[in-house]
């Protein structure tokens, strides 16, 4: 017969067919790893079928039948997948030996049926790749699961021993639904016990069961086994036995106790002879050497020993009648007013509950738990113990007692008062929350108790390690429901918070970041939260596309950048760029939301003038057109946004890169914006423009026309009503630096003296000892503009008020920057005193000498001078006061009393100058400046003295005391220092005058 092309539809219902075997294999809960390798070996079956479509076949007929044989096998083995995945699993395990023999032999036929395929093809590869498959499933090596062995023994061993045990039973079929893959809950092992039986007892003749074990022996076994009796069942059975007791115990019969100890015995064994010993007592008295038995005296081994089943069921059903009666007359005992007499019932309770848990059982049913729960209210530690112990036992691997006891009257309450306890009875109490938290009702009550999670992370931080571990597991129990968490997080425990926002769904990530948005928190608070990855998470939300997300992350920010380390990290994470995006482009409908942006922003800008900030400058508002849009929301939004934008700017425009800003906001015309709000009606806002005012116009150019533009007399009005009016300090220093700093040209200082300023300053400094330093020393500072000596009358005008006199008490009393300030308005009065002094008038009369004493000229001026006329600061007796000033560590001021005391020697005032500054003791003081660390200060009075040593009366005075400094400067001053030091040393004839230092 010709090579033909094989039959498309055998070979696609053998593909069918094989590829729904692989799959049924695949379900298979039953032998899994067995099912696996014969899926394998189906894989490689489907892939030779669809490659045999690829080829010519030598004898197509013969083909056809050999795929149908594969087929038939493949089907057989479909079969017993689905027969495995259908049929009651408790079957399946006892019969698993007999199903790893089937699996061999369906194997073995598919192995068979496909070595026939290699006859009819031509392609070599293909025929090797069949063959070889072949040989390996002709020996599949199936085995029987080692655990289905070890259930199956188990299950012999205890119909061998007659193990009544419900225990026993109970361990047993909890291990057959681990080894099937089925739940332990009560309704899925019936279900499956069940149906269990119900497939037994129609198994045929044919059928036999594990060989050796018969099916009613194992249906019995398994039906010992309580857990799969409902709670109503057990207590019927429960009540029924324990009705028909009594009341009174029974002793023990004289069979149960070992002749040796003289006990009731636990593991009865029995001789040849009939008698029964406790089996550690008899292999003991054998271990010593005896050889017989000791109540007949006949020859005893030990291999002669056997179990007493039947005395030992006995005595089983002995005990348990006991104890029943027991549990249920110990209730009145422990309800007693004895607390001697309750420890001791709690007591043995306790050890009743360990010994075995069926005891555990009955104290359920007999109704203990309002019982033990009344006992935690009492004042008494070790009753209060003795229950959380047992209430933890009781609980234990117990799913609805946890529920029970959590549902019983005020345990939970209870429990939660015994965590605020010591140390020992809060570990007791932490033990048994931790317990009953694995029930999810357990755990919404514990959540819910008030105070509960306030303690838990109170015990967090404790330093008995183990208490802090417990209670981190119970907040990480109890963190399941957001109201938890939220609970955790007013406590200041974040972790689960913290876990969510990162790592939840989006509704999650949400709902944390609402909540830490929500919850009050203290600063250390905020700074843990964002040291553990709260300011990634925030900001990688703000990128999102739901504005939701977007709100509530900001929200979050806003909340947390109020610490300065937070506000760094979020900047460095790139919160800024975002933000500006969120403000400008998306959120302009949403009050709340540019409102909680740009409150972001200025906590933000507030971070960047903390200690925090490293040497390297952050950037932050860098273009014009941030600072434009920005500053541009001021008139857009209400008072909290107007509030923000003000802070964020005095902060920036107070930082090292503050002058580009602040040039930028002169240039945006944001003074006539500022002017406005000086006025505004919200303090705040009216407070922080005031300050931006200030800032902006300290470096403003003194020709600047845009603060002559927009300020006008009703403006300084405003600013003088600031002072006179606010509570906040800060803000009328500020509105008192404007007035300073505001141009100083004839129509502004009308406009100012017109508002009474000059008043208020003279007041203000009148009253100094009524107001803050900082008060006086920014009057100080304005008084200097009315002061100029370019316009006398306006010097005349303020003298006039007697401030002179102040303004030299203030060189004793005030700050440095007061001193400053003084110094410079006294120097500027000063500079008109040689003008303004009044000459001496000539006596007209000859005896006029013998009228009156001749008026005096004043030693500098040599006329006639008045504090209120001519300004003069020896008729004010100024000129200690501010030599004093010269020792002052600050250079700013000794500069100014400097300026000021050297008026006295200007021009053809220095030979009369110069005795006054001796008397003074300036002189003095100026050759000490000689050696000064400041260049400004040292140069100043190096040339001053250049003069002053031309005087022939001082140059030998204080020529010792000159002379070292001056050298100095000639080897370390500039050139231009070192020409004039060398001057002065040539006044002093030190040097020659033809030194080469000139």
């Amino acid at each position: 017969m010709g090579s033909t092309a094989p039959d498309p539809d055998t070979l696609s219902g053998a593909i069918s067919t094989t590829l729904k075997t692989v799959h049924s294999t695949k379900s298979t809960q039953i032998q899994k790893e067995n099912f696996n390798k014969l899926s394998s070996y189906l894989e490689k079956i489907t892939h030779i079928l669809q490659e045999l479509t690829n080829f010519e076949i030598n004898d197509s007929g013969s083909l056809k039948n050999a795929v149908h044989v594969l087929t038939k096998h493949v089907s057989e083995a479909n079969n017993l997948a689905l027969e495995c995945t259908n049929r009651n699993k408790i079957y399946l395990l006892l019969n698993s030996k007999k199903l790893v023999e089937t699996l061999e032999n369906v194997t073995k036929e598919i192995a068979n049926a496909l070595n026939l395929l290699p006859n009819f093809i031509s392609f070599n590869g293909l025929s090797q790749d069949i063959i070889k498959l072949s040989n390996i499933m002709m020996e599949p090596k199936y085995h029987e699961p080692v655990r289905e062995d070890e259930i199956k023994e188990r299950i012999e061993s205890g119909i061998r021993e007659r193990n009544a045990n419900r225990a026993y039973a109970n361990n047993l079929l909890i291990s057959i639904a681990d080894v099937i893959g089925i739940s332990t809950e009560q309704s899925v092992l019936r279900q499956e016990y069940e149906e269990f039986k119900n497939e037994m007892e129609t198994v045929g003749p044919a059928e036999d069961v594990a060989e050796v074990l018969q099916v009613e022996q194992i249906v019995v076994l398994l039906g010992k086994a309580d857990i799969i009796a409902t709670l109503e069942e057990r207590e019927t059975k429960y009540f029924s036995k324990r009705n028909s007791l009594g009341r009174q115990p029974l002793e023990p019969l004289q069979s149960f106790y070992c002749p040796i100890t003289g006990d009731v015995m636990e593991d009865p064994v029995e001789t040849p002879s009939g008698h029964s010993f406790e089996r550690y007592a008899i292999e003991k008295w054998l271990a010593e050497g005896n050889n017989g038995c000791p109540i007949t005296k006949t020859p005893l081994k030990a291999s002669g020993l056997r179990t007493n089943k039947t005395l030992r069921q006995s005595i089983e059903e002995w005990r348990d009648r006991n104890t029943m009666i027991f549990i249920g007359s110990m209730k009145s005992r422990i309800l007693s007013n004895e607390e001697e007499e309750v420890i001791v019932s709690l007591g043995k309770l306790r050890d009743l509950c360990v010994e075995r848990e069926l005891h555990q059982e009955w104290l359920m049913m007999e109704d203990y738990l309002p019982v033990l729960v009344s006992l935690l209210s009492t004042k008494n530690f070790k009753i209060r113990s003795h229950v959380l112990v047992i209430l933890r036992i009781l609980a234990t691997n117990k799913d609805d007692r946890k529920e029970t006891i959590a549902k019983t009257d005020d345990s939970i309450k209870l429990i939660v008062c015994s965590l605020a306890r010591k140390i020992k009875e809060s570990m007791l109490a932490l033990q048994l929350l931790m317990e009953l938290s694995e029930n999810e009702v357990a755990r919404n009550i514990i959540g819910s108790s008030q105070g509960c999670i306030l303690l838990l992370v109170t015990i967090c931080g404790s330093d008995d390690r183990q208490a802090a571990t417990n209670a981190k597991k119970l907040l990480d129990n109890l963190s399941f429901l957001p109201q938890n968490i939220v609970q955790m997080a007013k406590a200041n425990y974040f972790e689960p918070l913290l876990h969510l926002l990162s790592s939840g769904s989006e509704t999650v990530q949400r709902e944390m970041a609402e909540t830490l948005s929500e919850v009050d928190m203290t600063d250390h608070g905020k700074l843990t939260v964002c040291e553990s990855g709260a300011v990634e998470s925030l900001v990688a939300m703000l990128s999102h596309v739901d504005i939701e997300m977007k709100k509530a992350a900001i929200l979050a920010l806003e909340k947390l950048s109020g610490v300065p380390q937070n506000g760094l990290k979020m900047i460095k994470q790139g919160a800024v760029d975002l933000l500006f995006g969120i403000l400008f482009r998306e959120s302009l409908s949403m009050p709340i939301v540019v409102e909680k942006v740009v409150a972001t922003i200025m906590n933000l800008a507030l971070s960047l003038t903390s200690g925090e900030v490293d040497h390297q400058e952050i950037p932050f508002l860098e273009s014009e057109e941030d600072v434009f849009k920005l500053f541009s929301l001021i008139s857009l939004n209400g008072p909290n946004v107007q509030q923000s934008v003000l802070r964020t700017f005095l902060v920036v425009s107070q930082s090292p890169s503050g002058s580009n800003i602040r040039k930028t906001l002169r240039k945006i015309s944001s003074v006539q914006v500022l002017v406005q709000l000086c006025e505004h009606e919200n303090l705040a806002v009216r407070s922080n423009a005031v300050k931006l005012f200030c800032g902006l116009i300290k470096d403003g150019s003194e020709n600047d026309d845009t603060f002559q533009e927009h300020v006008g007399p009703k403006c300084v009005e405003t600013l003088l009503r600031i002072i006179t009016t606010s509570d906040k300090v800060e803000e009328g220093v500020a509105s008192m630096e404007i007035i300073s700093n505001l141009p100083k040209n004839p129509k502004m200082t009308r406009w100012i003296l017109d508002a009474g300023a000059l008043e208020l300053i003279v007041s203000i400094l009148t009253n100094r000892f009524q107001k803050p330093e900082i008060m006086i020393e920014s009057a100080s500072g304005a008084l200097c503009r009315f002061t100029v000596s370019s316009n006398p009358d306006l010097q005349k005008k303020v003298a006039e008020t007697g401030i002179i006199t102040t303004l030299v008490h203030l060189l004793d009393s005030g700050s440095s920057l007061t001193k400053r300030n003084v110094s410079v308005s006294l120097r500027q009065f000063s500079e008109s005193s040689s003008s303004l002094t009044r000459p001496v008038e000539p006596k007209s009369s000859l005896f006029s000498c013998c009228l009156a004493s001749p008026e005096l000229g004043c030693t500098v001026h040599s006329g006639i001078c008045a504090i209120d006329s001519s300004f003069c600061l020896l008729e004010a007796n100024a000129v200690k006061p501010l030599a004093k000033v010269l020792d002052e560590a600050d250079v700013g001021a000794c500069d100014a009393a400097l300026d000021a005391l050297l008026t006295l020697i200007a021009g053809e005032l220095l030979q009369k100058g110069s005795k006054v500054l001796e008397g003074g003791d300036v002189i003095a003081k100026m050759v000490k400046l000689l050696s000064s660390a400041v260049v400004r200060l040292q140069e100043k009075a190096l040339v001053e003295l250049e003069r002053i040593f031309r005087l022939p009366e001082y140059k030998q005075k204080y020529k010792s005391s000159a002379q070292m400094p001056l050298v100095e400067i000639t080897q370390r001053g500039s050139s231009n220092m070192k020409s004039i030091a060398a001057k002065i040393l040539a006044h002093l004839n030190v040097l020659n005058e033809q030194s080469s230092f000139f």
